[in-house]
């Protein structure tokens, strides 16, 4: 009669159980998973919850803080030292968006790629709630790629996590009045996903648009594109009427 192997295996299982546990110090011993590190938080120059001025459809706007590019004749100079501004989370900025009103986020500055490594984690969390993400650079894409092949894994991502890339440095003597959004014609438009791929060639067929938000105080902020004429003669026509 062939005697089946069971006392053999409770001697194992006994004898691996009165084995004492491995140290920390084992080499064998299974290693302790390591938290990531938590990401920089977000140096916020501005938000607009609702806007159609900064890209397709209803959208939230995020300028931050903070550029070492500095465009002669930028638009938002105020924009440019990293010391101003306010510190959020992802998640404390993810929190503001409305999301059943908007169909995606927008990000401005200041420099959204000098923030990569604070603004992955956030558009992250756009991502998953189903929002798209329009970027304002003023790199252009291949100095991105560049460096994301270069090992920016921040910059990797924040590129993966954008669906419009608007790229390029702003250049006063060339300026764009035809094309929505940009403000010189060495500007790009670029669709890294499908989600804005049918506007591909119809640029030109977007409007620009201006929008100006007085608050309670009588503060006036504007955003949007319009030519210096037009801009002169709004803020012209705004001191009037506050007099």
């Amino acid at each position: 009669m062939t005697e089946l192997p069971f006392p053999r295996v409770r001697q194992e299982i006994s004898r691996q159980a009165a084995d004492p546990p491995r140290s920390a110090a084992d080499p064998l011993a299974p290693e302790t998973p390591q938290q990531p590190p938590e990401s920089p938080p977000i140096r916020v120059a501005r938000v607009v919850p609702e806007t159609v001025a900064e890209g397709p459809g209803n959208r939230f706007a995020l300028w931050v803080q903070g550029c070492t590019i500095r465009c002669p004749g930028c638009f938002n100079p105020q924009y440019w030292t990293s010391r101003g501004g306010t510190e959020m989370s992802a998640a404390e900025l993810f929190a503001m968006i409305p999301e059943r009103r908007v169909e995606g986020v927008t990000l401005l500055g200041g420099e959204p790629f000098e923030q990569a490594a604070a603004l992955a984690p956030f558009t992250r969390l756009v991502q998953d709630a189903g929002l798209t993400v329009m970027s304002f650079t003023g790199y252009t894409l291949e100095q991105l790629e560049a460096r994301a092949a270069a090992g920016d894994t921040a910059t990797e991502q924040l590129l993966a996590a954008t669906d419009l890339l608007i790229d390029g440095p702003f250049i006063r003597e060339d300026l764009d009045h035809e094309r929505p959004w940009v403000g010189s014609r060495n500007q790009g438009f670029h669709t890294l996903t499908p989600r804005y791929s049918h506007l591909q060639g119809a640029w030109q067929q977007l409007p620009d648009r201006l929008e100006i938000t007085v608050a309670a105080d009588g503060t006036t902020a504007v955003n949007g594109w319009a030519d210096s004429e037009t801009l002169d003669a709004l803020f012209a026509e705004l001191r009037r009427t506050k007099q």
